[in-house]
């Protein structure tokens, strides 16, 4: 784990992110007591893609068809 101090993160953002790519644990520290820890964000491995559950769900042809003995349920 690399602490290092704000004033000098600030200078050397663009290397610490970079470390923090890596695997590397970077703590940001502001006033000795003030902590961050700079990590990656994971992107999704991937994305769902439009159609790809194409015939896999199907709606039976009497979906819309009244539901037997609902009527117990209407007022």
């Amino acid at each position: 784990m690399r602490t290092i101090p704000l004033s000098e993160a600030s200078h050397h953002l663009d290397e610490l992110v970079d470390e923090a790519i890596k695997g590397k644990e970077i703590v940001i520290e502001r006033d000795k007591s003030s902590r961050v820890k700079l990590v990656p964000v994971h992107a999704p491995e991937h994305f769902p893609v439009f159609g790809s559950a194409k015939d896999k769900i199907f709606i039976s042809e009497d979906f819309d068809s009244p539901i037997p003995d609902f009527n117990v349920y209407e007022r």
